[in-house]
């Protein structure tokens, strides 16, 4: 049986791998964007990317180190495959090369693009404060600490890190002609020339210590949030008849296809950000909030395992602040007690409580909770996927498939960008915590955050009349007062996005 079932999820896998580069999607149409959840529901669910990257949602974190790539540079005796599948110009890359500043080694697989058309010259899939560039580069790289190769990663949660580059129309670049000068042998569709290798570094920024960084997916189907974006903040520039000779030499349809259809606008509009945070490795002259204004890696961990063996009592009372997004410290000013007091008598209460085996025992009653608050456990949506279809199937529910798969993810999606500072720690994932606590204690809680994030969207609503959102506390209230709620939660959800990839 268990063989039986690890087949299985191989085979739905390498169904759900192919099917990126069919034909079963495009970016407008009947199949296009809009509707690329009812086919693949991850394109609905959490953590999707696009995003556009607004100075209020920005936080510099001096721990950023500059990106680090090895071998680019690759021999003109080293062949490539540069292809046209349908959706993206696609560029093979040398297993030889990599990044090497991240916490795992990140091999890379591929580099494709995405751009605007002649008429239109704004297809950047990400944008800076609204503002879309002409193009946009993306070098995708695998776990090549964890996993064999690319489509074994393509799924987890941890499996691919992707460079973004922004590009605008401006001066002439003779790497990006590497690539251009073979683009008339791939005028159509599933057609594939051989290249010889450059140097790959050329096609990226100058600098490679200033970037935006945040936790996102894939942003062609089947939209696995399993991507550690790395946006450049420099852009590049191409000539205008660069990239007239991208947009207007390629069609998504095969050659013997009687109506040719141009290849172009093939980007991803952006994305809901909901709680997610941007880090940015860099200072802004004005508008970004200088230091990094979220609560440190250690008290986020600290809070996490108050929720799970701790007071919650102690954290109805006395420490929703730290819980809630966006800037509520403000509104707990008043407390008798300092911001070092509470913290030391919190965490001594969890240090005594933990050292209690009935007490423990609770926490220790959901497993899954356990392995929550560890937040090491690597998700594979592929089987995640399988799982919550089989259960649908069995109530006649399939059509909730995307609801499901976004409330299976996203706790534990949010948990680990809450603990890697990407992310605000949202009261879905809360409650999903708590489901191991005492009841009665539990909804205290669950109470006292509900109240306190209802009256946090009327005051800052309030806040905003008077004030820019960047100047209120150095946060941004854009997730508690501008988004609608999402039924049944005081907090909403993210949205649908990449895999040229």
């Amino acid at each position: 049986m268990q063989f039986l079932t690890r087949t299985a999820i191989v085979s739905l896998q390498l169904t759900l791998f192919s099917a990126v580069h069919g034909a079963k999607w495009t970016y407008d149409g009947p199949q296009g964007q809009d509707h690329w959840s009812e086919r693949y529901p991850y394109c609905g669910g959490a953590l999707q990317s696009p995003i556009d990257f607004k100075s209020d949602l920005l936080r510099f974190d001096p721990t950023l180190r500059p990106i680090e790539v090895q071998n680019y540079n690759l021999s003109p005796n080293e062949q490539l495959t540069l292809g046209n599948n349908g959706h993206s110009v696609q560029l093979s890359l040398s297993p030889m090369m990599s990044i090497s500043s991240l916490h795992n080694q990140y091999t890379a697989a591929q580099l494709h693009f995405h751009w605007g058309s002649a008429s239109r010259p704004a297809g950047s899939e990400h944008t800076v404060n609204n503002k879309q560039y002409a193009a946009e580069l993306h070098v995708v790289h695998y776990n090549s600490d964890k996993y064999p190769n690319i489509s074994t990663a393509v799924d987890k949660s941890d499996g691919l890190a992707v460079l973004g580059v922004l590009v605008e129309v401006g001066m002439f670049n003779p790497a990006f002609e590497h690539i251009l000068k073979f683009i008339n042998g791939i005028k159509y569709r599933d057609q594939k020339v051989k290249v010889p290798g450059f140097n790959i570094r050329a096609l990226l920024p100058t600098r490679l210590d200033e970037y935006y960084r945040y936790d996102g997916s894939l942003t062609t189907p089947p939209c696995y949030p399993s991507v550690l974006w790395t946006v450049f903040r420099n852009p590049i520039t191409i000539s205008r008849k660069q990239f007239l000779s991208l947009a207007t030499a390629l069609y998504s349809s095969n050659a013997q296809d009687s109506a040719p259809m141009p290849l172009n606008n093939n980007y991803r509009k952006t994305q809901p950000v909901d709680s997610r945070l941007i880090l940015v490795s860099f200072k802004e002259r004005r508008g970004l909030h200088g230091t990094l204004t979220v609560t440190s890696p250690l008290t986020r961990k600290q809070i996490i395992q108050q929720l799970l063996v701790g007071d919650l009592g102690d954290l109805a009372d006395e420490d929703l602040h730290k819980l809630l997004p966006s800037g509520s410290e403000k509104h707990h000013a008043g407390k008798k007690k300092d911001l070092k007091t509470q913290q030391s008598e919190r965490l001594a209460k969890s240090k005594q409580q933990t050292l209690n085996p009935s007490l423990w025992k609770k926490s220790q009653a959901n497993r899954h909770v356990g392995k929550l608050g560890l937040a090491e456990n690597t998700l594979s949506y592929v089987s995640l996927e399988q799982r919550v279809s089989h259960q649908l199937k069995q109530s006649h529910a399939e059509n909730q498939m995307v609801q499901a798969l976004r409330d299976a993810v996203f706790p534990e999606l949010n948990l680990k960008s809450y603990l890697e500072c990407r992310s605000d720690l949202a009261l879905p994932t809360i409650r999903y915590i708590l489901q191991g606590r005492p009841t009665d204690e539990a909804t205290e809680l669950n109470h006292s955050l509900t109240k306190a994030m209802m009256n946090q969207r009327k005051t800052s609503t309030a806040l905003e009349k008077d004030l820019p959102m960047t100047q209120y506390n150095g946060h941004s209230t854009a997730t508690v007062s501008r988004k609608p709620q999402s039924q049944g939660y005081p907090h909403p959800w993210l949205l649908p996005m990449e895999w040229e990839d």
